[in-house]
């Protein structure tokens, strides 16, 4: 393999867990963090069943979304050191693992993509029933698939040109 082969690589691999990472530390944390702040305020502002249908969806949520922001953000450091190394000593393997990890991440985002639909169309579906916690828990459901689809929306976008790398060191031309 040529140095600007090599170099071309690290700064794709570079760009795409950089991005990861701040998506995850900057976005994806601080709107878990904004959602059970908001499932916390309902509870002070409100009584009764409005409040705990905007809060307990909000806890969950937001819990999800702290937890998962935080452990990608903190990981992944180690995870792009792991790879240059790998990506040093042996090109083939580092490329025999790492692009099948890629390909699944690829595929789960249609998965993820009729998903988040899902929870949107439940959401919309229970907005319209009768009682307050069905209202509230209604809009909180649409709002999380919202966020989910920009999350996903970001990572795809971001994760295409990193396969593409991997894929031509697997079969370079």
């Amino acid at each position: 393999m040529n140095n600007s082969i090599d170099m071309n690589f690290i700064e794709i691999l570079e760009t795409y867990f950089r991005g990861e990472k701040l998506e995850a530390a900057f976005f994806i944390a601080p709107v878990g963090l904004l959602l059970i702040g908001l499932g916390i305020v309902a509870l002070k502002a409100e009584k009764g069943g409005f409040a705990w249908g905007i809060a307990i969806p909000c806890f969950i949520f937001g819990l999800i979304l702290l937890v998962t922001g935080a452990t990608v953000a903190f990981r992944t450091k180690a995870q792009v050191a792991a790879l240059k190394q790998k990506f040093s000593q042996d090109v083939a393997a580092m490329v025999q693992n790492e692009l099948p990890r890629m390909e699944a991440v690829n595929r789960n985002f249609r998965m993820t993509f009729y998903a988040f639909g899902a929870i949107a169309a439940l959401g919309l579906i229970v907005h319209y029933l009768p009682w307050e916690w069905t209202r509230a828990a209604g809009a909180i459901l649409i709002l999380a698939a919202g966020i989910g689809l920009l999350i996903d929306g970001f990572a795809e976008r971001r994760a295409e040109p990193y396969t593409r790398a991997l894929e031509s060191l697997k079969d370079p031309r």
